[in-house]
């Protein structure tokens, strides 16, 4: 099990269409106080990103495969910005996520693109579903780990499991699982349980098991 987008991002869409002007883009960053907005097309699909460097740079058009924030990049007249629109000055192709990608690399890529939030991608329409915000991972990401072992404790022993027969470790968010269950179909209760902690980023499950009731219980029905 690995915590993904869906778990933490929110339900709002903060996107300008590409049409805008950079002063109701700096409004919108204002209102919404965000340093970076996925720009739409018509259709509502993401064609770009737009962050506050954008804003700045006199490079507009930047490509993701090129370095995107240089130390040394020239900066342009703040009222010749307020006078262009989004398109000309957006940073192309769109950087988004999924709700199924993982928080690890969502963080990965605000981290190397200097960004505070991702718009989240409907995998089905190619619209925006959400946002998913640095803040929201770092709720996460940064649980202390002998809070999280707790927390895994107190799960395996709601669902009746014999502790002594498990071994539990946490390392930055990934907690594994090892020993000896009973049972096969324990293995899926204790990952769901595991699923429902804050701050579990992975759990993996690597105990051996008594007696396979999943495949006993397929043969019943056959």
């Amino acid at each position: 099990m690995v915590t993904q987008v869906k778990d933490v991002m929110g339900l709002v869409a903060i996107a300008v269409p590409r049409q805008a002007t950079c002063t109701e883009l700096m409004a919108t960053m204002r209102r919404f106080k965000v340093n970076a907005v996925a720009v739409i097309d018509t259709d509502g699909r993401p064609v770009g990103m737009v962050s506050e460097d954008d804003l700045l740079s006199t490079e507009p058009g930047t490509s993701y495969g090129e370095p995107l924030f240089e130390e040394r990049r020239r900066y342009q007249d703040p009222e010749r910005t307020a006078g262009l629109t989004v398109q000309e000055i957006m940073t192309s192709p769109a950087l988004t996520v999924s709700a199924e990608t993982p928080i690890r690399e969502a963080a990965r890529l605000m981290r190397d693109h200097r960004i505070k939030q991702l718009p989240v991608i409907d995998p089905t329409s190619g619209k925006i579903a959400g946002t998913v915000h640095q803040v929201d991972l770092l709720k996460v990401l940064n649980r202390w780990a002998p809070d999280i072992l707790a927390d895994v404790a107190a799960a395996i022993a709601r669902l009746r499991l014999d502790t002594r027969a498990l071994t539990i470790t946490v390392d930055d968010g990934v907690v594994r699982v090892g020993g000896r269950l009973a049972r096969r179909s324990q293995i899926a209760q204790l990952t769901e349980a595991g699923r429902r902690i804050k701050g579990v980023v992975d759990l993996q499950v690597d105990a051996t098991y008594d007696h396979d009731d999943q495949t006993e219980t397929r043969s019943l029905r056959v």
